[in-house]
């Protein structure tokens, strides 16, 4: 499989100081990574270092094909339609001063489509809600026909019918070539749909591997810092990851000894 994304010991850092570093990871065509880590641990800045966005600090990154960024959430300076949000994404294929064209029309259409978005098309992008939004940014990466395409968060606002929808639509890119990579907070959906995994635990502590190997009850309790239990579905060949919240909150309200 042909390497999109390679980096090696990548860092990068603030002001503050650093958000990760010694940090390595690939993405190839027809895989699917996810991205996962508490709040602040420096996912959304690294999709903006591997998507070129931001240059790295320090490491070596190598980077093939046109990259689509799905952001968390935009807010554009004009009162946009979905359908128009979409077809910004057929930039790199209008001619300067040139309009969009019948093809870049359909492939719009078909993107809202494979969201089951095409209700969207002719709302104002800044009256939807912040799930409509998401489907339609992520419309608009599909739109770009890009062959790697980084997507921050994608679900997180989205109810549990479209998580599954999108989630699947990504396994089925990456089945057909796509590099896809994407940011989550449930360990649910890199078991159900990924084949690797990154783990930012801490700036200089990351692991990268098979969702099954690296999403151990013990690594998840920690990073979250609370109790997760991992469960064997009735799939013997399937398992999720589930937080036991309650635990916490009984934790919480014990005085400590």
């Amino acid at each position: 499989m042909a390497e999109h994304i390679a980096a090696r010991g990548l860092g990068y850092r603030y002001r503050q100081g650093w958000v990760f570093r010694h940090l390595d990871f690939r993405l190839a065509a027809g895989e699917l990574i996810a991205i996962l880590g508490p709040n602040g641990c420096g996912k959304s800045t690294l999709l903006s270092v591997l998507s070129g966005s931001r240059p790295p600090i320090e490491g070596e990154l190598a980077r093939q094909g046109r990259i689509a960024l799905v952001p968390q959430s935009l807010a554009p300076a004009l009162p946009f339609t979905g359908l128009e949000m979409v077809l910004l994404g057929r930039a790199h294929a209008v001619s300067l001063f040139a309009a969009p064209g019948p093809a870049d029309y359909a492939i719009a259409h078909t993107a809202l489509a494979q969201l089951e978005a095409e209700h969207l098309a002719e709302r104002s992008f800044d009256v939807m809600s912040g799930g409509e939004r998401q489907l339609v940014l992520i419309a608009r990466a599909l739109a770009s026909e890009s062959p790697v395409l980084l997507l921050d968060e994608p679900t997180a606002a989205l109810d549990w019918h479209h998580q599954a929808h999108v989630l699947a639509l990504l396994r089925q890119l990456a089945d057909t070539g796509l590099a896809v990579a994407f940011t989550t907070h449930a360990p649910q959906h890199a078991l159900d749909f990924a084949d690797r995994v990154l783990l930012m635990a801490a700036p200089d502590r990351q692991e990268f591997g098979v969702p099954e190997a690296v999403l151990g009850e013990d690594a998840l309790s920690a990073l979250y810092r609370l109790p997760v239990k991992r469960l064997q579905l009735p799939d013997a060949s399937a398992s999720t990851a589930i937080p036991v919240f309650r635990d916490y909150l009984h934790r919480k309200a014990t005085p400590a000894p």
